[in-house]
């Protein structure tokens, strides 16, 4: 048993061991250690609060984005609507011109039509008269041949003229 229990000079040597590896440590070592967790920590807590930062922007970031994007299908809506009341009022206008010009044509045919008529009755009338003049031409050759006739003729005018 004495290989596992510790003799009381081994204690003293290891505990004067310890003391000195403690002060050493404290001496030379603590305060880097303590520094550079100090700095860690200050690192660490610095790059949570750049990401917080980074957060909130991306976030309103995200915001401006969502806002322009509106404001963006608002302008579009805007110019297709503006676009769509245009192409109807030239639609409207077509239709109001094309409706002018169909009327103004309908309104110079009929005039055509009617002068054609006019024309056509005037030529209608010449004929008419320069046959009437013919078969009264041919009717009074015949009838008036003969001089008896043509005395009846004469005496049939004279009784229709009334006298004042």
């Amino acid at each position: 048993m004495d290989l596992i229990s510790p003799d009381l000079g081994l204690i003293i040597w290891q505990t004067i061991g310890f003391a000195i590896l403690f002060f050493l440590l404290a001496k030379f070592a603590w305060k880097p250690i303590l520094s550079a967790l100090e700095e860690r920590d200050g690192a660490i807590e610095a790059s949570l609060n750049e990401a917080e930062k980074a957060k909130l922007e991306m976030a309103n970031l995200v915001a401006e984005n969502e806002k322009l994007l509106q404001e963006a299908r608002i302008e579009r809506d805007e110019i297709l609507k503006s676009a769509n009341e245009y192409a109807a009022r030239l639609m409207e206008e077509a239709k109001g011109e094309a409706s002018k010009a169909g009327a103004k044509m309908i309104e110079e045919a009929k005039a055509i039509i009617e002068t054609e008529k006019q024309a056509a009755l005037t030529d209608v009338k010449i004929q008419v008269a320069e046959l009437s003049l013919l078969i009264a031409e041919k009717l009074l050759r015949q009838n008036l041949s003969s001089e008896a006739a043509q005395r009846q003729l004469v005496e049939d005018f004279v009784k229709d003229i009334k006298l004042n």
